[in-house]
């Protein structure tokens, strides 16, 4: 698999147009597509642009961003190719300087944690929502690699799209072992971002990416 055989993002915007504010990328979920998480970003703080980009592989009447060989866990050849694919569309609308968020949810939080493991240079911070690491996907993960980088992880007890096990992994390595200065939030609910998750967020990114919303 190449790039190549993927289509041209599919972008929608919100927010400032000014092209050296604050990008906030979304990462929609396994079979949703861009204008469903597009709709969080009228929620969020006035200021940056905000993007919803739409993954490029079709799946179940939405879209995917890798192949999977279980729920949670990417196919490491197809991760690679679509994280080049997503950074060639990054570097031409963020070139270096103008500060890059990645907001993920689900299938689209395991894409944005691979692409920050794989080069936690590139990015101001990321919001893994409801989902897991790339474990195990060719990305690294040893001690250190998010050392400093904003990170905000939110879970939910009741989940059950997740493997607990790689829900339990992420909380873990995030918060003991990657380094990364961490924001947190887990509660009773299940697999959905809902109005506490938004506020969550709303005040990470008040807070330039680093509050906290530790509520274990």
């Amino acid at each position: 698999m190449t790039t190549a055989t993927y289509p041209a993002p599919v972008v929608a915007t919100y927010g400032s147009t000014d092209p050296a504010a604050p990008l906030v990328v979304l990462l929609h979920g396994r079979g949703s597509a861009e204008h469903e998480i597009l709709g969080l970003a009228q929620h969020l703080p006035v200021g940056p642009a905000y993007a919803a980009v739409r993954a490029p592989i079709a799946e179940g009447g939405g879209y995917a961003w890798f192949a999977n060989r279980g729920i949670g866990r990417p196919v490491a050849a197809s991760l690679e190719s679509t994280m080049a694919w997503f950074r060639t569309w990054l570097d031409d609308v963020a070139p270096a300087g103008r500060p890059v968020v990645l907001v993920g949810f689900s299938g689209g939080a395991a894409f944005a944690g691979g692409l920050v493991l794989d080069d936690p240079a590139r990015f101001a911070g990321a919001a893994i929502l409801y989902g897991t690491l790339p474990f195990d996907a060719g990305v690294p993960t040893d001690a250190g690699r998010l050392a400093d980088l904003p990170i905000l992880v939110a879970q939910g007890d009741g989940d059950h799209v997740i493997p607990r096990e790689l829900l339990d992994r992420t909380w873990d390595y995030l918060l003991a072992e990657s380094a990364a200065t961490m924001a947190t939030l887990r509660r009773p609910g299940g697999h959905g971002i809902d109005a506490e998750t938004v506020h969550a967020l709303g005040e990470w990114i008040t807070t330039g990416w680093l509050g906290s919303t530790d509520d274990r």
